[in-house]
This record gives C-alpha cells, structure tokens and sequence, in this order.
C-alpha cells in the first residue's frame, strides 16, 4: 500500500470509563483497500490479549469501526466495540486465562493499531498506531482501605459533596479481594463497599456467620458519605446467594435492593455459610466434565436446589429484587434457580418486588460491558481443593451483548431504587 499521506488512526475519546463507548476511526487510506484494524492490550499478569476485524475503505479511503462491517477476525459485523469485548490471549498464551483489573488506581492500556491487508497481517509493521485509555475508577474516586471490626474491604466513595446510595459488592468462589465493579459503581454516582470473604479458596472465618456480612453492611450504612436508609446489595455466583441470604434471613439490616447475578438460593438453612461446602462436597459426585476436560457444576447445583430444605424462604424479602442470568450458564443453575425464586415470591405475593433478565447464549461470568468473554477459565475448585479448568458457558457476542444490556438496566434498576427516581444521572 504506497500512498503520499500516511493513514491516520484516531480513537475517540483517548481516556473513558470502561463502561463507555468509543470510536475507532482510520482516514488517508487508498479507496477500496483491505485493512485489518487491531487491539492489542498487556496485562497486570503479563498476558498479551487481542482483538481485529478485517475492513475495507469506504471510496473516501475510511474506515469507522462504528459503521462500517468487519468481514473476518475475533468479531464480524457492525460492531463499534468488539475490539474490546472479543479480546481473547494471544495464540500460544497460557491455558484458561482470565482478564481482571486489579489495580483500579491505574488505567487498562489498549494499543489500537492498522495494518495493509487481511491474512497475515500480523507480520507486516502497522500502517498507525493509537493508545486509549479504560478506566474503572473515575477522577475524584475516593478508594479506602476497610480494616475494622473483622471486615476486609475496600470502600469507594463517588466525587462530589454525597452524600450517595451505598452498595455492599461481593464476588463468588474464587476469592479474593476484587475491586473494579465497585470503582465503576463509584464512578456512576454510588458508594461501593468491595468486600473480601473469601481468601485463596478459604473463607475468611471458618464458621463465617451472617454477622461478618451484617458488620460489613453497617459499616457502609454508617459512613458520613452514605445515605443510611439507601443501602443495597449486589452479588454475583456465591455473592448472590449471599446477598439472598442477608434479604431473607437477617433481622438487623434492611437492603434497599438486591442486584444478583447468576446467583441461587440453596443454602443449609441454620448453619454458617461455611455450611455451602458441606452441601457441595455431598454432591460432588454430579461434578462432570466435558470433552475438554473442562469442569462443569451445574448438575451438582441442581442435586443441592431439589432438596427443598436447602432452599431460603424467598417469601421474606422485602425489598426490590433483580436477578440477572444466562441461558447458557453451565456452571450453575441459576435460571432454574430465578424460577423458583418467582414461585416463591409469587406464593407470598411478593412478585412485585420481582424483576428478571435472562439473556440466551450468556454463560456465568456477566460482567460489566466489554468485559472479554471467558466460557473457561482456570479456578481452584473449593470442592476438591485442586486447580481446574471451570466451564462457565455462553456465547462470544450473545454473552457480550448480554453484559451491555444487563449493565443499562442495573443502572436503572439501581437508579429508580436508590434515587426514587427513573432518570438516569448524568455521566461523569
């Protein structure tokens, strides 16, 4: 491709939360010239993690990822951010990778970069290059550190006078201390406590008891940056079944709402959280795997949900419920789980407080939007304490879409809940 003028690759904006679009544009190209457009970024693990759609000039020699069609790649068709959201490990990367940020004080880096042609593009140097910016924590974040009374978390409070609806974040079963959903809560105007209760595939407590959570929650409640009457919960997998656990059983706290996503309600009802891995190590029998020897839970799920008496009285929630879930979830049952939920609520006429996303061809794993895809990634197995390759399901651009829409209407949900009010708050 000789031309006089050198392409231009522009992205716009250079810097912006991850939950934001962008737009990818390349102009000076000869009219009608194949060009493969790249995201390439380098993670905190040392993984490079790629994306590229395969275009061609419009007659003005451009391209706009935002309209025009990919003919090939990690992605096909009009999409203006499958760039990020069909990122997937390089070829000959480590097996069962997953991309998280842990440090949300800095940004994600994705180099953007064009290259003459379709196949074998990957050996030619890049016609341009442009460096974008995603962040999980907006400027004026205040992140601290949660050392008291027991509880191990992180607390971020949105910029601005407040004070602000709080959020109590808990994650699954892999553990840890995981941050970036609550920086990018805290970035749409919501102090997000990021709570630790697991660690290395251990909990926190042995007999950890509903009060480390209850402790956890007044902690936020109490905060001089928190509406104390606006407080709510938001799981995903263990998280969920905790969050569900607090709404129904606790007598000394009071969520304004609960977002869950695939998440459950069986549970050995009297007994510590820790009670979980006894129900999961009786059942461990139903664990398979599938031709890739890749770990799948969900029949164990279902064994555990059909004894009734492992199953929360629904009929004790009092506030707005969202469940979020994907059709393809193979690592839980979690849309079996959601109907039976409703059953419930509805039997105590609580179905009101009831609202349902399900989105076919999502697996486990709905993160925020453009989040890459993982349909298996590595987890220590809490089961049979050994590292495994974990089967969560969904679809590429099914599960990616799902993610951008659950996010919108989590916002609204959360918006009308804790705002009392159905117009969303201007982005930051």
């Amino acid at each position: 491709m000789s031309q006089t003028v050198p392409p231009i690759l522009s992205v716009h904006p250079t810097r912006a939360l991850v939950d934001e679009t962008f737009k990818v544009l390349v102009e000076n190209l000869p009219p009608a010239s194949p060009v493969t457009i790249r995201s390439l970024h380098h993670s905190e693990d040392q993984d490079y993690w790629e994306a590229y759609g395969h275009y061609i000039s419009d007659h003005r020699g451009t391209v706009s990822v935002s309209e025009d069609l990919s003919f090939g790649g990690t992605y096909t068709g009009k999409e203006p951010m499958g760039l990020l959201w069909s990122m997937r490990p390089v070829p000959g990367s480590r097996r069962g990778l997953r991309l998280r940020k842990m440090n949300v004080c800095t940004p994600m880096l994705v180099d953007i970069s064009v290259y003459s042609g379709h196949e074998g593009f990957g050996d030619r140097a890049p016609l341009a290059l442009a460096l974008t910016e995603r962040w999980y924590m907006a400027p004026g974040v205040k992140r601290i550190e949660i050392r008291e009374k027991g509880v191990r978390g992180t607390l971020f409070i949105p910029p601005g006078p407040g004070p602000f609806p709080g959020l109590l974040d808990m994650w699954g079963g892999g553990g840890g201390l995981l941050e970036y959903r609550s920086a990018l809560l805290a970035s749409r105007s919501y102090a997000a406590l990021a709570l630790e209760y697991f660690s290395a595939g251990e909990l926190v407590s042995a007999e950890l008891q509903l009060k480390y959570f209850e402790t956890a929650f007044n902690i936020l409640r109490d905060h001089p940056q928190v509406m104390p009457d606006r407080v709510g919960l938001f799981g995903l997998s263990l998280g969920s079944l905790v969050s569900l656990y607090l709404a129904t059983a606790s007598t000394a706290i009071k969520p304004r709402c609960c977002v869950c996503i695939s998440g459950n309600h069986s549970y050995p009802r009297g007994k510590p959280l820790s009670g979980i891995y006894e129900e999961l190590s009786r059942n461990s029998h139903k664990v398979r795997v599938d031709e890739n020897n890749h770990v799948i839970w969900r029949d164990m799920g279902l064994a555990i949900m059909s004894n009734p008496l492992n199953n929360m009285d629904m009929g004790k929630i009092n506030c707005p419920l969202l469940l979020v879930n994907g059709l393809d979830d193979q690592n839980w049952p979690a849309v079996e789980s959601a109907e039976d939920i409703a059953q419930l609520m509805r039997a105590a006429g609580k179905e009101h407080l009831l609202t349902r996303l399900t989105y076919p061809d999502a697996g486990h794993l709905i993160e925020p939007p453009f989040s890459p895809h993982f349909r298996a990634t590595n987890f220590i197995e809490s089961v049979r304490k050994q590292k495994v390759v974990m089967l969560w399901g969904g679809q590429t651009k099914p599960h990616s879409d799902a993610q951008e829409d659950s996010w919108r209407q989590i916002q609204s949900f959360l918006q009308l809940h804790m705002y009392n009010s159905p117009t969303p708050r201007a982005k930051l």
